[in-house]
C-alpha cells in the first residue's frame, strides 16, 4: 500500500490564507511563462516503488532545439545536474530539463537522447548534452531498483502540457520529503511590470530538503512547534548497507523560467536568487543536500545558436534584446517570492505516503499550521 489518503483535502498555500506577496500569474505556475510545458511520469508499485520522472520543456515540444538564454547555480554541490558545463560555456539551453531520482540519471539521460533522436531529427544529430538532474528518494523508494527506465523520459516529455500543474507526490517528486514531511513537486509564478510590458517569472521545485525544526511559514517558525514523534530517531534508516541519513539531507532542484528578455549572465543571477527564496522557508543548507538551480529566458529565440557552420562563405551575426542590469531588481524579487511559494505548495499539496521497508512520511498538518499562524497573527 502507498499509504496515500486521496480523500484528504490538500490545498495550495494561498487557499489556506497564508499571506504571500506579489501578483501570481493565471495558474500560479511555471507554465504561466508562455511556451513552458510540464509533464510527469509517476511510478508507484507494490511496497518499494515510489519514484518518477518530471520533464520541463522551455518552449514546448515543438521548440526543442531552439535555444534559450540560461544560467545555473550550485548552492550546495552534493547532487547532479548534467549538461551544465555546456550551459556555462554557451549561456544557452535547447533541450528539455528532466528531473528524477539520484540513481535514475543514467537511464533518463539515455531516454532524452532517444526521444530527441526520434522526434527532432534536425537537432545536433552528431551530439547531444541533455540536462538531467535529481534528488534522493531512498527513504520511501527502492532507489537501487530499476523502476525508472529510459522510456519514462520520453513519456514524461510526451505528457508535457501548459496550464495548471499537479503538485505534491507526482513525477520525480513522488518519493521525496521536505522539512520532515511529505515533499515532492511544486510551482508558483509572479507577474513583473516593466514599463508598458508585463512579464512572468515562474519557479518549479522538486523539494527533498530541510530538517523539521527549520521550517518557517510566512515568517513563523512552525517547525519548532511541529515536534518529531516521540521516540523518532535522530538519524533515519537508509537502504540496506548504507549509513543512516541525517535530517536535512536529500537535495532540492529549482527551475526558474521567464519570458523577460535576459542575457545568460542575468539568468545566472536569477538562479542565484533561488537561495533566498528557499531561505525564507527556513533551510540553512545541509552539507548532505544537492541544491542546484537553473534559470532560463524564452525571449530572443533567434540568438545563441550553436549549429555547425556551413561552408558557404557566410559570416552571420546574432543580436539580443535584454533588460538593463540596473533594472533587474523586480525580477530578483519575483524569483524569491515564487520559490518560497512553490516550496509551500509542495508541503500543502503532498499527501502522506508509506513505502520501502514500511517507512512512513506524514503530510504537513494543515490545520495545525493554520493554528500556529493565527496565534502569531499571520492569518485571520
Amino acid at each position: 500500500m502507498s499509504g496515500d489518503h486521496p480523500g484528504e483535502e490538500r490545498r495550495r498555500a494561498r487557499e489556506l490564507g497564508i499571506p504571500l506577496t506579489g501578483e501570481p500569474g493565471r495558474w500560479n505556475a511555471i507554465t504561466d511563462v508562455p511556451g513552458v510545458e510540464v509533464g510527469y511520469v509517476t511510478l508507484v508499485d507494490g511496497d518499494d516503488v515510489r519514484t518518477g520522472v518530471t520533464a520541463l520543456l522551455p518552449r514546448g515540444r515543438d521548440g526543442v532545439g531552439t535555444p534559450c538564454a540560461a544560467g545555473w547555480h550550485s548552492f550546495n554541490g552534493n547532487g547532479e545536474m548534467t549538461g551544465t558545463a555546456w550551459i556555462e560555456e554557451t549561456g544557452s539551453l535547447a533541450v528539455p530539463v528532466v528531473i528524477t531520482n539520484t540513481y535514475a540519471v543514467g537511464p533518463v539521460h539515455r531516454g532524452v537522447v532517444e526521444w530527441v533522436r526520434a522526434n527532432c531529427g534536425g537537432m545536433a544529430p552528431e551530439w547531444l548534452l541533455p540536462v538531467v538532474t535529481e534528488t534522493w528518494d531512498g527513504h520511501l523508494n527502492d532507489i537501487h531498483g530499476s523502476a525508472v527506465e529510459s522510456r519514462h523520459a520520453g513519456e514524461a516529455i510526451g505528457a508535457a502540457a501548459s496550464g495548471p500543474v499537479e503538485e505534491g507526490c507526482v513525477g520525480g517528486g513522488t518519493g521525496m520529503r521536505c522539512y520532515g514531511f511529505k515533499g515532492g513537486s511544486g510551482t508558483a509564478s509572479r507577474v513583473v511590470e516593466y514599463g508598458e510590458d508585463r512579464y512572468t517569472v515562474g519557479a518549479f521545485v522538486q523539494a527533498n530538503f530541510g530538517a523539521r525544526r527549520e521550517l518557517v511559514v510566512a515568517g513563523v517558525p512552525v517547525g519548532r512547534e511541529l515536534a518529531d514523534p516521540v521516540g523518532a530517531p535522530a538519524l533515519e534508516a537508509a537502504p540496506d548497507g548504507e549509513r543512516p541519513v541525517p535530517p536535512g539531507a536529500g537535495s532540492v532542484i529549482v527551475v526558474v523560467a521567464t519570458d523577460a528578455p535576459l542575457l545568460p549572465g542575468q539568468c545566472k543571477a536569477l538562479a542565484r536568487r533561488v537561495t533566498l527564496g528557499l531561505a525564507r522557508t527556513g533551510t540553512t543548507g545541509s552539507h548532505f543536500s544537492g541544491d542546484l538551480f537553473l534559470a532560463f529566458s524564452t525571449a530572443n529565440p533567434s540568438a545563441l545558436t550553436s549549429t555547425f557552420p556551413e561552408d558557404d562563405g557566410s559570416a552571420p551575426y546574432e543580436s539580443m534584446r535584454f533588460v538593463p542590469w540596473g533594472r533587474m531588481d523586480p525580477f530578483y524579487c519575483a524569483v524569491v517570492e515564487s520559490v518560497e511559494e512553490a516550496v509551500l505548495n509542495v508541503l500543502t499539496g503532498a499527501h502522506p505516503m508509506t513505502g520501502r521497508a514500511g517507512h512512513h512520511v506524514p503530510a504537513l498538518p494543515l490545520d495545525r499550521v493554520s493554528e500556529l499562524l493565527a496565534a502569531r497573527g499571520a492569518v485571520s
